[in-house]
């Protein structure tokens, strides 16, 4: 275990953001893990744990506390079902399950971030979502005060969301395990028709798992969501809004507002989200608020790939990205009267 006092933060998340904690401990195994959260729960510390720092947004003024960096590996096949330390690199696992011919996971390509960290989000993309292949995830619950392995049922997954985050303070995840499918080497079948379209097929359709992957991986290079240090547009949390959910109520009052402001012919993006619920675009709404990639003249600017990504330029603060953050907000809301949330967790900051 490693310890290091008044130690800076920026270097360990994917906005290259935020100030310094007043200390920092590196477990690489599970009970230096345990250890750290009890010294900090015991001597009443406040903890932020760290995976691969890829949905944080901290402070300029740091962590005043413990910053616990989860660096734990491991990756055990058995079969077709997969367990994964907190702290293995995720876009590596994708890759080596993949190696090994197991659908399920495939389209998460690319995602930078731990594997502890994504049933905490329930991380999703290109028609899939950790939650239908995680069968359990093994945890220290502080209040507790032991290990426990919760089932997926347990985990209340829904949209970009979990039992771990709807109560962040009582879960250290450690274990994450999957139920993939050995589907002869083929992938699951393709949901998202982007994916479809680029590969020459049809939505339900299989592929072999290595094109299915690599596919992933353009598309999302072409939307600066794989994280090139070299790249400031790529310095970013991936998507930094959620897709917004609305009530049948609500989506007629925002249809109104878009033929309002766009005209008559003009459809928004609608998705089913269970009984009475629609799911529209994020990226579609902050495109037609005006907020255009590439949008913003200081050091914290929307991609020039992607709306949905706010990046660091190399220069700026925390604050500056919180400006542009509001920013798009205030105008989206104005525009559409629709409220977008940040998917990153904020650090001694919000919206």
């Amino acid at each position: 275990m490693q310890v290091l006092h008044d130690a800076p933060l920026a270097p360990l998340t994917t906005f290259r953001l935020g100030g310094p904690a007043t200390r920092l401990v590196t477990a690489g195994t599970d009970a230096e893990v345990i250890a750290a959260v009890r010294e900090a729960d015991d001597s009443g510390t406040p903890l932020l744990v760290i995976g691969g720092g890829s949905n944080l947004v901290i402070g300029d003024k740091g962590f005043d506390g413990t910053a616990l960096r989860i660096a734990t590996r491991g990756f055990e096949l058995r079969g077709s079902t997969l367990e994964l330390a907190a702290g293995e690199v995720w876009s590596d696992a994708v890759a080596r399950t993949v190696e090994a011919g197991l659908a399920g996971i495939e389209c998460l390509a690319g995602i930078p971030g731990s594997a502890g960290a994504t049933p905490i989000q329930n991380v999703g993309a290109y028609g899939q979502e950790v939650s239908s292949t995680i069968t359990e995830v093994i945890a220290y619950d502080r209040r507790a005060g032991r290990t426990v392995t919760l089932t997926n049922e347990e985990c209340a997954f829904s949209y970009r969301h979990s039992r771990f985050k709807a109560d962040p303070d009582r879960y250290v995840v450690l274990r994450v395990r999957f139920g993939l499918e050995d589907a002869d080497g083929l992938s699951a079948p393709l949901k998202y028709a982007e994916t479809a379209r680029a590969l020459g097929v049809a939505t339900g359709d299989r592929v072999p798992l290595a094109d299915a992957r690599e596919t992933v991986l353009k598309l999302r290079a072409g939307k600066g969501m794989v994280l090139d240090p070299e790249d400031h547009d790529t310095w970013s949390a991936g998507s930094f809004f959620t897709n917004p959910i609305l009530t049948d109520e609500q989506f007629a009052a925002f249809h109104a507002r878009v033929r309002e402001r766009l005209g008559e012919g003009v459809e928004p993006p609608a998705y089913p989200a269970g009984e009475g619920r629609t799911k529209t675009s994020a990226a579609w709404l902050i495109d037609k608020a005006g907020f255009t990639k590439g949008y913003g003249t200081g050091p914290a600017r929307i991609s020039t790939k992607h709306t949905l990504a706010l990046t660091n330029r190399g220069e700026a603060t925390t604050e500056d990205l919180l400006a542009l953050a509001r920013e798009v907000v205030d105008g989206v809301r104005a525009a559409f009267g629709v409220t977008l949330v940040n998917e990153p967790v904020t650090v001694g900051v919000s919206l």
